[in-house]
């Protein structure tokens, strides 16, 4: 038997908000979260912008001392997933059985920021002042790991580790956990804190991101003609997920079900993308969601603004939907939050559950200037209201990861 899946409560810590009311109120208003970097000093970097998250307080979610013990990414997924359980309206200890309540919580690439602190220590002051939470704060895991202890989740606990697919492939591992039978509820998403020295440097050195640094709120500009590299972002996006029984026999409210998971594997390049993977795995998720590729209304595409990954998109979506990608919008909701790197599928997944409630999409801002091989309908500038009652969201990795989920309008 195949459980079927539902959303019932979800978190976003942005660079547009730290709770879904703001968030969502800044995407519908097109606004960008990208700004002068001032957490350090960037006057030798050619890129000196990114999408941070500002004015956050650990301290609202968790207590001091814990909080001491979290590397920045960990925060970041303790509050989201506090602000998604909160949503849901469950009470793990008093309303389920916690062994079947998991968590799969991914990050790109974990604790930079405390690799950085402990790295400088072991430099200037040697070994021995090395931090005995060095470890414990630094590795991708312990996003699941304090989410699970904090809450007390027994069930089903992992990270996935795919680039800028892991808070997508986190969902869909989860979905496919609980449509199984292997758990009840699943928290999942990505964290990601990278906006740190090292970090910035090394994707300056790919030539990688936007070196627009005199308008930021211009940099992140997919699918558009003058577009010339990605923005930074960090946060969390994080889901609840439960069996329909589940959700149904606790009363919960639902914001959307989980209706397909697709991966692939390019099998081509350590960074280039190519087409023929992302097609391959969006057809995978419309084939395991059992639809037609012409009942998808709205995909969420990576869309990251580098010109050679929004061209291979569109190909890829033309390619997996036939003439139908003429007809469907795309957006990519990058261009105001910057890219969450191993975050960016879990706030994307809270996107488009919030696209399917409230029957808006929301825009690509910056697209002024069309690129004719980028020739879809990307929702540009201008939120748009529409009736979606299937939605896609694309995530893309380096070395040739690719996840695909696909959400639908609960219908009991």
């Amino acid at each position: 038997m195949k459980h079927r899946v539902v959303v019932t409560g979800m978190g976003a810590v942005t660079a547009l908000g730290h709770d879904l009311e703001t968030f969502w109120g800044n995407l519908m208003q097109g606004k960008s979260g990208v700004s002068k970097i001032e957490s350090f000093d960037v006057s030798e970097y050619p890129t000196q912008i990114a999408a941070s998250v500002k004015d956050f307080n650990p301290e609202d979610y968790i207590d001091r001392k814990e909080a001491r013990k979290m590397d920045r990414f960990v925060q970041f997924a303790v509050a989201a997933a506090t602000t998604a359980l909160k949503d849901s309206g469950l009470n793990i200890a008093e309303q389920t059985d916690p062994e079947r309540v998991g968590v799969m919580i991914g990050s790109g690439i974990g604790g930079l920021g405390t690799w950085e602190d402990q790295h400088n220590i072991l430099l200037q002051k040697g070994p021995k002042r090395v931090s005995p939470f060095f470890i414990p704060m630094m590795i991708a895991n312990m996003a699941s790991g304090h989410v699970s202890i904090l809450f007390g989740a027994k069930g089903p606990n992992s990270t996935a580790v795919t680039a800028c697919a892991t808070g997508t492939h986190s969902i869909g591992d989860s979905y496919k956990l609980i449509q199984r039978g292997d758990a009840d509820v699943m928290i999942c998403g990505g964290a990601e804190a990278t906006i740190r020295p090292t970090g910035l440097a090394g994707f300056c050195s790919m030539r990688a991101m936007s070196t627009r640094n005199d308008e930021p709120e211009k940099a992140s500009r997919p699918f558009d003609a003058e577009r010339d590299g990605f923005v930074m972002g960090e946060g969390s996006g994080i889901l609840i997920l439960e069996s329909l029984e589940h959700a149904q026999k606790r009363g919960a409210k639902i914001y959307a079900e989980v209706i397909g998971y697709g991966l692939s594997g390019d099998a081509h390049h350590m960074t280039e993308p190519d087409p023929n993977g992302p097609e391959r795995c969006m057809k995978m998720a419309i084939r395991d969601a059992g639809i037609d590729a012409s009942e998808v209304d709205y995909i969420n595409a990576h869309g990251t603004s580098t010109p050679v990954g929004d061209r291979s998109e569109t190909i890829a979506i033309k390619r997996a939907l036939g003439d139908h990608a003429s007809k469907v919008a795309v957006s990519s909701t990058k261009s105001m939050t910057g890219h969450l790197l191993g975050a960016a599928g879990g706030v994307e997944a809270v996107i488009c559950g919030l696209t399917l409630k409230n029957g808006v999409i929301p825009p690509t801002i910056n697209l002024e200037h069309p690129d004719p091989e980028c020739d879809l309908d990307y929702v540009p500038n201008v939120a748009r209201q529409a009736d979606v009652k299937v939605a896609m969201s694309n995530s893309f990795g380096f070395g040739g990861h690719n996840a695909t989920i696909i959400l639908k309008k609960f219908e009991a």
